[in-house]
């Protein structure tokens, strides 16, 4: 399936960048995640090639700048539980810089890209929150970098999982090229729980049964979804965070739910 024999990853939080998933070390061909975490004052530069970037602010505050634009002091959590986040999408072949005006720790996604959109920055109150799902499988979906951003292949959002709850559940799946029912994207998870001692169960499977995992996540993990279901679980007691990174052809929620479990739709 690739160099790596397993669908997750981990980041140990340290302060630095952090290459976690990359094209090397995954099954993924459309995205790569660096973590970065810095403190007042420190400066981490990208200047990679032919890739456009979705820069999510998990906590803390920075300030993005590169050629043609500049988005100085930004970021209002503290945490990724505390409210909405702040994004900005960097086009293909624009050199950037992000400075730490707070210790601030940020999600650095990469796809590949050869349309040089404009740069854009997604405030707070700008992403659409979603409440999503049935008792059982309820949660908050928030849209970020969506469709009212023009990008060549990078969609992000995040959501909050109750515990005991389920989300991408019914299992769905997007790895079909048949638009308008199902589009092709790859999909990350990356994970945070709002206690130490939090965790979850996540399910990577396809029908033909070649991708069947099942990972107990904690907070810093990451879980790599090249094609197939991928419902997940939050531990009761707890509450859950996902960061969801997709890229593909078909921006958007174009999925198809598993055949036997349809009737849930209902």
């Amino acid at each position: 399936m690739c160099c790596d024999d397993t669908l997750m990853k981990s980041w140990n939080k340290e302060f630095g960048k952090s290459a976690v998933i990359t094209y090397d070390n995954s099954a993924l061909e459309l995205l790569e995640v660096d973590m970065v975490r810095l403190g007042v004052g420190d400066v981490k530069s990208y200047n990679e090639q032919d890739k456009e970037y979705g820069i999510v602010i998990l906590g803390g505050k920075c300030s993005i700048v590169g050629e043609g634009f500049k988005f100085a002091n930004i970021g209002k959590r503290k945490n990724v539980f505390d409210g909405a986040a702040t994004c900005v999408y960097v086009p293909c072949n624009r050199p950037f810089k992000i400075t730490g005006v707070k210790d601030c720790s940020i999600a650095v996604c990469k796809s590949p890209a050869e349309e040089p959109f404009e740069p854009v920055l997604v405030k707070p109150e700008d992403v659409v929150i979603k409440d999503l799902g049935k008792p059982g499988w309820q949660r908050q979906a928030h849209f970020i970098l969506d469709e009212r951003v023009k990008a060549n292949l990078i969609y992000i959002g995040e959501a909050y999982v109750e515990g005991g709850q389920w989300a991408s559940y019914p299992p769905h799946k997007h790895d079909d090229d048949n638009m308008p029912t199902e589009g092709q994207q790859e999909e990350i998870y990356y994970y945070e729980f709002d206690k130490p001692s939090g965790f979850g169960i996540q399910r990577v499977y396809t029908k033909e049964g070649e991708i069947n995992e099942t990972y107990t996540v904690k907070s810093g993990d990451f879980v790599e979804i090249p094609r197939g279901y991928h419902p997940f679980c939050c531990a009761p007691g707890y509450q859950n965070y996902y960061l969801w990174i997709m890229a593909g052809p078909n921006r958007g929620f174009h999925m198809t739910t598993e055949e036997g479990h349809k009737w849930l739709n209902k």
